[in-house]
């Protein structure tokens, strides 16, 4: 239980760290490579943008948690408490949707992956792997939103509840 509420509160961030480490670990090493023994390392880059594009499609499921994202509350904020609630769960009901919706596309994508046995240059990746991301960010972005909307729902109730 202590580990399925760990990897809830932090699991984004704790594969966005590691996938940041790594990034600069590799990327230090291509420097060294490059600059201090004359060579480059063929791979290095391919790996760091490979986990940069994995690193942004998980941003979005944390931005997602942690309510993080471009938007102006001014307005939103100035609404009754009650009428402020209807309305972010509404916002949570037409993102979840749309990540939902994104699901099946997503899969079509990393599907046609998978035919065409479509490798990355220099490493040998499977692209599907790559493009996986796609897939596991949307479904976490569904979840998330999903938690919000069950909170903010609970929250609706209870101030029903008080102003009975």
């Amino acid at each position: 239980m202590r580990v399925l509420k760990w990897l809830d509160q932090y699991f984004e961030e704790a594969v966005l760290v590691v996938f940041l480490v790594i990034m600069m670990i590799i990327m230090g090493l291509q420097v060294t490579a490059r600059y201090v023994f004359s060579s480059s390392l063929s791979w290095s880059e391919e790996i760091t943008r490979y986990l940069f594009i994995w690193s942004g499609f998980l941003s979005a499921s944390f931005c997602i948690k942690n309510g993080v994202s471009v938007k102006i509350d001014q307005l939103v904020r100035l609404l009754p408490e009650r009428l402020f609630h209807i309305v972010k769960a509404f916002t949570y009901v037409i993102e979840l949707i749309f990540f939902a919706y994104m699901i099946p596309f997503a899969y079509k994508y990393v599907s046609s992956a998978i035919v065409s046995k479509q490798l990355s240059p220099a490493c040998g990746i499977p692209i599907y792997l790559i493009q996986f991301a796609t897939i596991f960010s949307f479904s976490l972005c569904v979840f998330r939103l999903a938690e919000k909307l069950i909170l903010r729902i609970k929250t609706l109730i209870h101030l029903g509840k008080e102003a009975k």
